[in-house]
């Protein structure tokens, strides 16, 4: 066993916890030996697939503290409902653990804003932290960027991402938490959009200003929305609209535009689809290669903690995606523009967001 070699407890057995796994289970420099779920037949579920992959058997947990206790465990993955991410992760930051959580961050600002603060008191001390958005790594992402930041595509003058996709009924009756805002945290936007939400941020910077419609359109059992609609302004004087749907029968698409007075691209279900630069009528080639994954942000991780380096994904970023998705949700509410910065050191905390939520007109 390499000495850099980290041992990682997994907290929460659910599909995101087995993708986790999986992805470790494939890796020289890290090995799951702790699983933790209160449900057992999870957790049990998922021991025996890691031994299934000619993995060592985990140890299994009820909770974090006891796998904790005493144990080896050096990097912990948050990988439960999301709004249990931000107490889970602050507690194994506390003690020293390097800690990665699946997105969202949270679903609760305040909270999050508590853990950025724990974060950047762990890195102070060399214990990392960093949060899931994979697609950053896709490898037609990375080209779009690079291209921004070259400035390639001239002014960025405006942005379109859609996430329109289909989720039943029997989806969001197949778990408790599911469509609720104490758990989930909002619907279509949080839940489905929040990557794309990253994407756009990522290639367009800061937002300033949104406004937003948000409603049940089709799942009218749910607490959160399955439809909503934003505007945005960046603070490079762009403008993007924002279309997140979990009522799209069958199911369509995810797309992020990037359109500039000297080019633009487009990238499909995370492939790079189309990319035109330096004022050039003519399409560059697009095979830009395969999406990364979790394998890829993994490497970045891991090689992040070997280096004592920063992740390329940071919890600042995670809150900046949490806090434009909840000032989507807050303008929707007030049904008026809201200014970003103002939402992201907690001017509307007292917004009760679940009133923003309509049905659509009869």
């Amino acid at each position: 066993m390499a000495d850099t070699q980290q041992q990682v407890a997994i907290v929460g057995c659910g599909i995101i916890g087995r993708t986790h796994a999986k992805t470790i289970a494939e890796r020289p420099d890290a090995i799951v030996t702790a699983l933790v779920d209160g449900d057992a037949a999870a957790r049990e579920a998922l021991q025996a697939q890691l031994v299934e992959l000619g993995q060592p058997e985990p140890k299994v947990f009820d909770d974090l503290t006891a796998a904790l206790n005493g144990s080896d465990v050096s990097l912990v993955a948050i990988c439960t409902p999301s709004g249990t991410h931000a107490a889970l992760a602050e507690q194994a930051l506390n003690e020293k653990k390097h800690v990665v959580i699946e997105k969202p961050l949270d679903v609760d600002l305040i909270r999050a804003r508590r853990l950025g603060a724990a974060a950047t008191r762990a890195g102070s001390h060399g214990v990392l932290s960093s949060v899931i958005s994979q697609h950053r790594f896709d490898a037609g992402s990375a080209v779009v960027k690079q291209a921004i930041d070259a400035g390639r595509f001239g002014q960025l003058t405006s942005s379109v991402a859609t996430v329109a996709w289909w989720r039943s009924d029997e989806y969001y009756a197949s778990a408790g938490w599911r469509g609720t805002w104490a758990q989930d945290g909002g619907g279509a936007l949080m839940n489905q959009g929040v990557h794309t939400v990253d994407l756009m941020l990522w290639f367009m910077g800061r937002p300033v200003s949104i406004q937003a419609q948000a409603l049940r359109a089709a799942h009218h059992a749910i607490e959160v929305e399955d439809t909503v609609v934003a505007t945005i302004t960046f603070e490079n004087g762009a403008v993007g609209t924002l279309h997140a749907t979990t009522a799209a029968f069958p199911g369509g698409r995810t797309r992020v535009s990037v359109h500039g007075t000297q080019g633009g691209a487009e990238v499909e279900d995370d492939r790079l689809r189309r990319l035109n630069v330096d004022g050039s009528n003519d399409d560059q080639p697009v095979d830009a290669g395969e999406p990364g994954g979790h394998k890829a942000q993994y490497d970045d991780i891991l090689t992040a903690i070997a280096n004592n380096t920063p992740p390329a994904i940071t919890v600042q970023d995670a809150i900046d995606a949490l806090a434009t998705v909840r000032a989507v949700y807050i303008a929707s509410t007030l049904q008026r523009p809201v200014k970003f910065v103002d939402v992201l050191e907690g001017r509307y905390d007292d917004v009760d967001v679940s009133r923003g939520i309509g049905l659509p007109p009869n």
